[in-house]
């Protein structure tokens, strides 16, 4: 695991230093590789949760195949036009909820997946939340860590200003490790998946 300078406090949840809609409005692979080692804070039905971001995958618009922009206009995707720093929350194969970082300038589709989180607050409420689940690998995936954290299709569009969500400056890694994207048909060799070199919590090794 690559060690992060200064953790102790990128490990406590604080809404006054979410990130502001700045840092969201760059390019998406900026933004994608910069989340990692940010704290992702969830204050869903009174509870506190919170992880360290591990594992990212960027989302352009249209002329990016693999995107949901590229095949579709309406429903949920429309928050990935914006405005950044905005969250765009889907359902996988209709069940399961996958948290995304909306980025760039208003009006030009693009988002981050948050792939994977090393759980930090509330570990059991977020245990409890994916059905008495153990171990540290329980937020490694877009569909156990929004299950974990309490995101829901109701997040779609909220901003990630403060309670109930946001992210907050955290701890730059050492070294990044970037690959294909994962689980996508076109587009697949777009080197936008991103992680924390080494980290046992990503949702899948990086190629050697």
């Amino acid at each position: 695991m690559t060690s992060t300078r200064n953790q102790a406090p990128a490990l406590v949840p604080d809404p006054a230093r979410a990130l502001g809609a700045s840092f969201y409005e760059r390019p998406v692979v900026d933004v994608a590789r910069d989340l990692l080692g940010c704290l992702l804070v969830s204050q869903h039905d009174g509870i506190t949760t919170a992880g360290l971001i591990v594992e990212t995958e960027a989302y352009a618009g249209p002329d990016d195949p693999a995107s949901h922009a590229a095949f579709r206009r309406n429903g949920t995707v429309t928050a990935m036009w914006g405005p950044p720093g905005r969250a765009y929350v889907y359902l996988a194969y209709g069940v399961y909820p996958c948290f995304n970082v909306v980025t760039g300038p208003e009006g030009e589709a693009a988002a981050v997946l948050i792939r994977a989180i090393a759980p930090v607050a509330g570990i059991e409420h977020m245990a409890a939340r994916r059905g008495g689940a153990d171990g540290p690998r329980l937020a490694s995936g877009p569909g156990r860590l929004a299950v974990a954290l309490g995101i829901t299709l109701a997040d779609n569009g909220r901003a990630l200003d403060g309670p109930p969500l946001w992210i907050q400056p955290g701890a730059p890694p050492d070294c990044i490790a970037a690959g294909p994207r994962i689980g996508v048909r076109r587009g697949d060799q777009r080197p936008w998946r991103f992680g924390i070199a080494g980290h046992p919590l990503l949702s899948r090794p990086f190629p050697p």
